[in-house]
Protein backbone atom coordinates (compact mmCIF):
# COMPACT_ATOMS: atom_id res chain seq x y z
CA UNK A 1 0.00 0.00 0.00
CA UNK A 2 2.08 2.98 -1.30
CA UNK A 3 -1.41 5.60 -0.37
CA UNK A 4 -4.93 5.82 1.48
CA UNK A 5 -7.47 8.16 1.69
CA UNK A 6 -6.67 10.86 3.79
CA UNK A 7 -10.40 10.75 5.96
CA UNK A 8 -9.11 6.86 5.68
CA UNK A 9 -6.04 7.40 7.67
CA UNK A 10 -7.39 10.00 9.80
CA UNK A 11 -10.02 7.70 11.02
CA UNK A 12 -7.52 4.86 11.45
CA UNK A 13 -5.19 7.00 13.61
CA UNK A 14 -7.84 7.94 15.48
CA UNK A 15 -7.95 11.83 15.32
CA UNK A 16 -11.60 11.55 14.33
CA UNK A 17 -14.60 9.09 15.77
CA UNK A 18 -16.15 8.53 12.49
CA UNK A 19 -14.86 8.80 9.00
CA UNK A 20 -17.68 10.79 8.20
CA UNK A 21 -16.53 13.45 10.62
CA UNK A 22 -12.93 12.82 9.02
CA UNK A 23 -14.41 13.56 5.95
CA UNK A 24 -16.25 16.82 6.84
CA UNK A 25 -12.80 18.37 8.45
CA UNK A 26 -10.87 17.94 5.83
CA UNK A 27 -14.09 19.43 3.76
CA UNK A 28 -13.53 22.17 6.14
CA UNK A 29 -10.34 22.99 5.87
CA UNK A 30 -9.43 21.42 9.08
CA UNK A 31 -6.84 18.96 7.77
CA UNK A 32 -3.66 20.68 5.66
CA UNK A 33 -0.89 18.12 3.37
CA UNK A 34 2.27 19.48 3.29
CA UNK A 35 0.41 23.08 3.95
CA UNK A 36 -2.13 22.72 1.37
CA UNK A 37 -5.91 22.28 1.63
CA UNK A 38 -7.15 19.07 0.35
CA UNK A 39 -10.50 17.04 -0.02
CA UNK A 40 -11.24 14.08 1.57
CA UNK A 41 -10.51 12.09 -1.59
CA UNK A 42 -6.84 13.10 -1.63
CA UNK A 43 -4.54 10.54 -0.90
CA UNK A 44 -1.61 10.77 2.38
CA UNK A 45 1.50 8.83 1.67
CA UNK A 46 4.33 8.12 3.89
CA UNK A 47 6.39 11.05 4.83
CA UNK A 48 3.69 13.64 4.50
CA UNK A 49 3.26 15.96 7.12
CA UNK A 50 -0.32 17.01 7.86
CA UNK A 51 -1.87 19.77 9.63
CA UNK A 52 -5.07 19.16 11.67
CA UNK A 53 -7.05 21.05 13.99
CA UNK A 54 -9.46 19.91 16.12
CA UNK A 55 -11.88 22.20 18.57
CA UNK A 56 -9.17 23.86 20.65
CA UNK A 57 -6.26 21.59 19.25
CA UNK A 58 -3.43 21.85 16.85
CA UNK A 59 -1.66 18.59 15.50
CA UNK A 60 1.48 18.67 12.93
CA UNK A 61 2.40 15.54 12.31
CA UNK A 62 4.42 12.83 9.60
CA UNK A 63 2.57 9.77 8.67
CA UNK A 64 4.76 7.43 9.31
CA UNK A 65 2.76 4.22 8.18
CA UNK A 66 -0.58 3.41 6.83
CA UNK A 67 -3.46 1.46 7.98
CA UNK A 68 -6.84 1.25 5.95
CA UNK A 69 -8.23 -0.18 9.80
CA UNK A 70 -9.09 1.42 12.79
CA UNK A 71 -7.16 -1.20 15.25
CA UNK A 72 -6.35 -0.25 18.82
CA UNK A 73 -5.25 2.85 20.20
CA UNK A 74 -1.55 1.75 20.15
CA UNK A 75 -1.32 0.88 17.13
CA UNK A 76 -2.64 3.90 15.67
CA UNK A 77 -0.10 5.81 17.39
CA UNK A 78 2.76 4.16 15.42
CA UNK A 79 0.94 5.29 12.54
CA UNK A 80 2.33 9.24 12.99
CA UNK A 81 4.86 11.27 15.10
CA UNK A 82 4.11 14.33 16.32
CA UNK A 83 6.67 17.34 15.82
CA UNK A 84 7.60 18.60 19.26
CA UNK A 85 6.54 22.19 18.40
CA UNK A 86 3.57 20.57 18.32
CA UNK A 87 3.38 18.96 21.57
CA UNK A 88 4.73 22.32 23.15
CA UNK A 89 2.13 24.48 21.26
CA UNK A 90 -0.64 21.82 22.77
CA UNK A 91 0.90 21.90 26.25
CA UNK A 92 0.69 25.86 26.52
CA UNK A 93 -2.71 25.39 25.16
CA UNK A 94 -3.84 23.78 27.38
CA UNK A 95 -1.93 25.38 30.26
CA UNK A 96 -3.68 28.74 28.97
CA UNK A 97 -7.02 27.20 29.29
CA UNK A 98 -7.02 25.74 32.98
CA UNK A 99 -5.71 29.52 34.11
CA UNK A 100 -8.62 30.99 32.43
CA UNK A 101 -10.95 28.20 33.97
CA UNK A 102 -9.05 28.78 37.68
CA UNK A 103 -9.32 32.75 36.89
CA UNK A 104 -13.15 32.70 36.59
CA UNK A 105 -14.90 30.53 39.32
CA UNK A 106 -18.03 29.21 39.14
CA UNK A 107 -20.67 30.60 41.11
CA UNK A 108 -21.83 28.62 44.36
CA UNK A 109 -25.46 28.64 43.75
CA UNK A 110 -27.69 28.85 40.86
CA UNK A 111 -29.25 32.44 40.34
CA UNK A 112 -32.53 33.05 41.73
CA UNK A 113 -35.49 34.58 39.61
CA UNK A 114 -34.40 38.11 40.66
CA UNK A 115 -30.99 37.52 39.71
CA UNK A 116 -31.86 35.55 36.32
CA UNK A 117 -34.31 38.94 35.83
CA UNK A 118 -31.07 41.26 35.94
CA UNK A 119 -29.11 39.30 34.18
CA UNK A 120 -31.38 39.01 31.37
CA UNK A 121 -31.68 43.09 31.56
CA UNK A 122 -28.02 43.70 31.80
CA UNK A 123 -27.97 41.35 28.49
CA UNK A 124 -30.74 43.31 27.04
CA UNK A 125 -29.07 46.64 27.84
CA UNK A 126 -25.19 45.19 26.24
CA UNK A 127 -26.99 44.48 23.06
CA UNK A 128 -28.80 48.14 21.98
Amino acid sequence: MESIRIDKWLWAARFFKTRSLASKAVAGGKVHINGERVKASKNVAVGDSLIINRVDDEYTVVVLALSAKRGPAKIAQTLYEETPESISARERNREAHRLRIKSSPAPQKRPDKRARRLIHRFKQANRE
